[in-house]
């Protein structure tokens, strides 16, 4: 008889990774903008199928608190205690497949490297986004999510990947999507690691590309990172990047319902969701009266 596969939800709504709010100006409280990832993992999770899938939720701080840098991260420490409070969810539950609802986009970083682990190794990562992803410590940005594939790779703080189960070698891993390196050495450093990627351009029509590496990858398990961003702004506006010629829903949508009529996807991450509007609405209902009274008194502390 064949093993049913263990499969959980995970919604990861982390937010410390990402120092967002100079571009969400239309959202005036920058802490309702900084927290935007936090809303947006909740809302992923109301919007989702209701499968019946165990769902388990990361706790993440929310306090107010001054963000600082530290060893060329931002909000190093939280993210530490995170990134524990993630595995051990995954480590007592022992997962075979992982969706998770991020959060920005290290909420990939735990459940990739642990279901790498899971598999030793025989796992693709396929990162589906406008940007790599791969700065590192002391880079001009500070954002762990920025940071989230070369953690994956086992590159960065030393600190935090040593809490990490495994690594992914760079030549498993591909990148769809890609149209803004930010930075010329971004460009640099993903030929250095070897890195291949596909335009949105080379997977408008057809996921053939996709289908010819993954063949030659010869890995039998896949991790699919679909980053928000990665979407044509021109179709909709649903992450904190608006660069322009993305890729339609659709055509995301279809390349990864092909990647899994290739190979089997164990891990898919949905990521980087801003919600500028419910944000928006969320402030705007906190300043009516009734709605933000508590237990008879007045109090206008935002919830998220």
């Amino acid at each position: 008889m064949t093993k049913q596969k263990k499969t959980i939800r995970l919604v990861y709504p982390q937010w410390q990774g990402a120092d967002i709010v100079r571009w969400i100006p239309e959202v005036k409280d920058p802490e309702q903008a900084s927290r935007g990832y936090y809303l947006g993992a909740q809302l992923l999770n109301f919007l989702a199928p209701a499968n019946g899938q165990d769902t388990f939720t990361v706790p993440v701080a929310t306090d107010k608190t001054e963000r600082k840098v530290t060893d060329g991260v931002l909000d190093k420490e939280v993210i530490l205690a995170q990134t524990r409070a993630a595995l051990d969810i995954l480590m007592v539950q022992n997962p075979d497949r992982i969706v998770t609802l991020g959060g920005e986009c290290s909420a990939s970083v735990v459940p990739f490297t642990y279901l790498a682990d899971k598999y030793k190794g025989d796992v693709a990562m396929i990162w589906i986004d406008a940007h790599p992803d791969i700065t590192l410590p002391g880079d001009a940005y500070a954002g762990y999510h920025a940071m989230a594939v070369t953690a994956c790779m086992g590159v960065g703080d030393k600190q935090i990947i040593s809490e990490l189960p495994a690594r992914i070698a760079s030549s498993n891993i591909l990148y769809v999507g890609l149209r803004d390196w930010e930075r010329d050495e971004i460009k640099v450093r993903q030929a250095q690691y070897g890195i291949r990627h596909l335009t949105p351009d080379e997977v408008r029509e057809d996921s053939r590309a996709v289908s010819q590496w993954l063949k030659a990858c010869g890995a039998s398990k896949v991790l699919v990172h679909f980053d928000m961003d990665v979407l044509d702004p021109a179709e909709i506006i649903a992450a904190v990047g608006v660069v322009p010629n993305g890729m339609k829903i659709a055509e995301v949508v279809r390349v990864i319902n092909d990647i899994a009529k290739e190979k089997e996807i164990v891990g898919l991450t949905v990521a980087e969701p801003m919600p500028r509007t419910a944000i928006r609405i969320q402030e705007m209902l906190h300043r009516l009266p009734l709605l933000n009274e508590r237990n008879g008194a007045s109090d206008m502390k935002k919830l998220s």
